[in-house]
């Protein structure tokens, strides 16, 4: 029985679909589907009737399918037809471009089938544009967000360039749950602490009103009204008073508050005060000396120019603070980086050394003066030699009970031991001045960093990392 091109078994189990019908299936199944014969002659040509921009084609029929290929496509169509017909292909589909005359400019993804006992093989065609197309939107798309990144990094950079720049202690805080999201340098050493430790805190934690705990909400009251009378808080690590001028917005959704703080109702020096001052500078017995951020000595006092042999102050000015210590910059290192990381610094033991070539054992304390415009470090520079005399003393009366060691040791038992001792505290006192840093540690020990390290390890000094 036959019924619109199909078939059937007498029995109906088994429809045979009809030439008309399979082409038809075929043409709807791909873009473009030709059916060539073993010698890649083309016996006919079927097109997909939805996509009516490919042409009707019917001239292809009866001519080589290699006349119609792009020259680089040639080859890749002679290999696939040799695989088939060896019956070694694989069902990989191959891209094949055709040439300019047939007004296919695009490539085409075809599939190789044995359709027939006289070798006739079908080659479906899959347009590659969409792909294309979906490819190139993809391709814009990351360009897109690469250009989004490069911006957003060019804008971060740029505030945080402001932020380091600025005379201004600026952080900024989440008006939903009062903990800071940014800050800069001069903020983190007006609330004594790092940024790092003070980085997602909570400003309640750092600040408070007068009264007691600071108020969020009083805060974001003040940041969305129009006074611009700055607020009266205290640091509880210092007790001083700040101003602080809060300006609220909105970034991608979040409140924040923008926190500018000033420096509030500090002491002023008086006229009286400020001669006072300036008359313990000029008479104090202990040597006072002011140096920048590198080291380089602003101004000195009598007491000092007598401890260095310095004839005068233009003589202190042309020196730096590393050209006075007997260690240079190892010592000089140590105590401009502590002054300025935790304000200040105590009782540090080194010896001054004169232009003479002199040594003076002294003790340095040092304070960090923050000022917008001239940061400096304040020394305190006391001569330890009658100090270290009372102590050799005080260490000769005692070495008295040491007595009873002996006899209980031999004498090269009880000096290794002692030296041991001694060595290791020496070792962890330089790898706590120098903030674990070996080389400089090794430097103001005078040992090589090699010789450090032997130390270190059979102390017990070494951490996992190292």
């Amino acid at each position: 029985m036959t019924s619109r091109g199909t078939r059937y078994w007498s029995n109906g189990a088994i429809p045979l679909i009809g030439p008309d019908v399979l082409g038809e299936i075929i043409a709807a199944c791909s873009d473009i589907s030709v059916v060539v014969s073993d010698m890649g002659d083309i016996l006919s040509v079927m097109v997909n009737p939805n996509h009516e921009s490919h042409g009707v084609l019917i001239d292809w029929e009866g001519q080589d399918m290699r006349s119609f290929l792009a020259s680089e496509s040639i080859p890749k169509f002679d290999r696939k037809m040799s695989e088939i017909l060896s019956g070694a292909a694989t069902s990989r589909p191959v891209e094949l471009n055709h040439t300019a005359k047939t007004g296919l400019t695009f490539p085409l993804s075809y599939s190789f089938h044995t359709i027939g006992p006289d070798g006739a093989i079908l080659m479906m065609g899959r347009d590659l544009r969409p792909i294309a197309q979906m490819q190139q939107q993809l391709v814009d798309a990351q360009i897109a967000l690469e250009r989004d990144y490069e911006k957003q990094r060019e804008t971060s950079t740029r505030l945080k360039v402001l932020l380091e720049t600025t005379r201004d202690a600026v952080v900024f805080v989440s008006a939903a749950s009062g903990r800071i999201v940014d800050l800069n340098g001069r903020a983190a050493r007006l609330l004594r602490g790092t940024l790092d430790e003070i980085n997602g805190t909570l400003l309640s934690r750092w600040i408070a009103s007068p009264e007691g705990e600071l108020d969020l909400r009083a805060l974001v009251g003040v940041a969305q009204g129009d006074d611009t009378t700055p607020l009266t808080l205290v640091l509880p690590s210092t007790r001083s008073e700040v101003q602080l001028r809060p300006t609220l917005f909105r970034a991608a959704g979040e409140r924040l508050i923008l926190c500018r703080f000033d420096r509030g109702s500090e002491p002023t020096l008086t006229s009286e005060t400020d001669s006072r001052a300036r008359r313990l500078f000029e008479n104090t017995p202990d040597g006072v000396v002011f140096v920048d951020r590198a080291g380089a000595v602003l101004a000195a006092n009598d007491a000092f120019l007598a401890l260095s042999d310095l004839g005068d102050t233009a003589a202190a000015r042309s020196k730096s603070l590393a050209d006075l210590l007997v260690r240079g910059g190892v010592d000089a290192k140590v105590i401009l980086d502590n002054a300025v990381r935790n304000g200040q610094m105590r009782n540090y033991a080194t010896r001054l050394v004169t232009p003479f070539g002199a040594e003076i054992p002294v003790e340095i304390s040092a304070v960090y003066l923050e000022d917008p415009s001239k940061p400096a470090i304040g020394l305190a520079i006391r001569d330890t030699s009658r100090a270290d005399g009372v102590r050799t003393g005080t260490v000769e009366s005692n070495v008295r009970p040491s007595r009873d060691l002996v006899g209980s040791a031999t004498l090269k038992e009880i000096v290794a031991e002692t030296t041991e001792v001694i060595e290791k505290i020496c070792i962890e006192t330089a790898i706590e001045l120098t903030d674990n840093n070996r080389v400089a540690a090794a430097d103001m020990l005078g040992l090589s960093r090699q010789s450090l390290y032997v130390k270190l390890r059979k102390y017990g000094l070494l951490t996992r990392e190292d």
